[in-house]
């Protein structure tokens, strides 16, 4: 293996963050400034292939472009196409990797299937966490509130426009602006752990009957394909919201609605989604899977139990084998991961991310030590 120890690829990852982002099209974002290369063991695989979320997709350009500085003559093909197509790839060995929204579902036996396709059980390891946002297209209302319930009546139709008297009493400084219109529900077309967060979130804290998964069951709308999908829709119709990543709100200057949260009930302040309030929600998740798979339990970011976190929020997995059959693509998919859990983390907060707190930088590192 390659130790990588040169300070000269300093340029090289700015250089690479700056051309990887500025090839993004509508997913770019800035980042703040360049990123150090670390000294981590490089080697194995020259290029390794990994697909799936699309919320992921702006911290995979960072990942990458920090893999690329660390290890010389390392690559990694990413490609965007969904999380449920990243898994199924995944499971079929057509790539390395996956990067899902959601944890493998037992119920659709993918910790089996996969532990089949690695000969050994995979693991899901949370690289970053991403708030999804309630945007909307509402024009001359800047600061709507919604709470749980009145979401998922939203999204399930029983609410169909935006003077609709529940959301007139959440917005009682706007309520003689909020018009008739019919509100257009836009939702992904795509299999998405985004729209499984989102649903997951919406049965937790809205007592949504319509069921989770990466399928959108609400039964109303115009669907969209991919993120960028969805929120390029709300950008240009009228009376439109839908859920997507933040990255992708921030990067389309879309209005991101504030969250009524159980947990302000004695004392009513809608959670407006920035970096403070998103970081507090991921400071009190916990973790219900075993050893080095950490499956988060999602419900303890859903049903916040302190005032001014926001709720909505979804972990990416880099879904893993805990042994490869071969040591080249181990050595390379542990130099990626080091990276993308070190300087990878750089400028994600500016890109719609939360950079990983320290206790899971600890948990990943032991995991990601641990890949053979």
């Amino acid at each position: 293996m390659n130790l990588k120890r040169s300070s000269a690829l300093i340029g090289v990852l700015a250089a690479t963050g700056a051309l990887t982002l500025s090839a993004c099209g509508s997913d770019n974002n800035s980042s703040s400034g360049s990123t150090s290369a670390m000294n981590i063991a490089c080697g194995g695989k020259s290029a390794l292939k990994s697909s799936g979320s699309t919320a992921q997709k702006n911290a995979m350009d960072r990942f990458i472009a920090a893999y690329e500085a660390n290890c010389s003559n390392a690559k990694l093909d990413y490609t965007a196409s969904g999380s449920g197509a990243g898994v199924n790839e995944f499971l079929g060995k057509q790539t390395d990797f996956a990067g899902s929204d959601s944890a493998l579902d037992p119920k659709k036996g993918e910790p089996d299937k996969a532990a089949a396709r690695c000969g050994s059980p995979a693991w899901n390891l949370p690289a970053v966490f991403g708030p999804i946002a309630v945007v909307y297209n509402l024009p001359g209302i800047t600061d709507l509130v919604l709470d749980p319930p009145t979401m998922a009546k939203i999204f399930d139709g029983e609410i169909t426009t935006w003077n609709d008297p529940a959301i007139k009493a959440l917005n009682a400084a706007d309520a003689d602006k909020l018009p008739s219109d019919k509100i257009g529900v836009i939702f992904r077309s795509d299999e998405s752990g985004t729209t499984d967060n989102f649903q997951q979130y919406l049965t937790s804290a809205a007592g949504w009957t319509k069921g989770a998964g990466k399928v959108f069951n609400g039964g109303v709308g115009e669907g969209a394909k991919g993120s960028d999908g969805t929120s390029g829709a709300i950008a240009q119709q009228k009376y439109s919201i839908t859920y997507t990543e933040w990255s992708f709100a921030k990067a389309q200057n879309l209005s991101i609605a504030q969250v009524l949260t159980s947990a302000t009930s004695n004392d009513p302040k809608p959670v407006a989604l920035t970096p403070e309030t998103a970081a507090k929600s991921i400071d009190s998740v916990k973790v219900k899977g075993q050893g080095n798979d950490l499956v988060l339990d999602n419900t303890s970011m859903y049903k916040p139990t302190v005032g001014g976190a926001y709720p909505i929020m979804l972990a990416t997995y880099e879904i893993v084998c805990s042994k490869y059959s071969d040591s080249d693509t181990a050595t390379a998919v542990k130099a990626f991961l080091t990276s993308a859990v070190g300087n990878g983390q750089n400028g994600l907060a500016d890109a719609g991310y939360v950079p990983l707190p320290d206790a899971f930088k600890t948990k990943l590192t032991t995991a990601i030590s641990a890949i053979n």
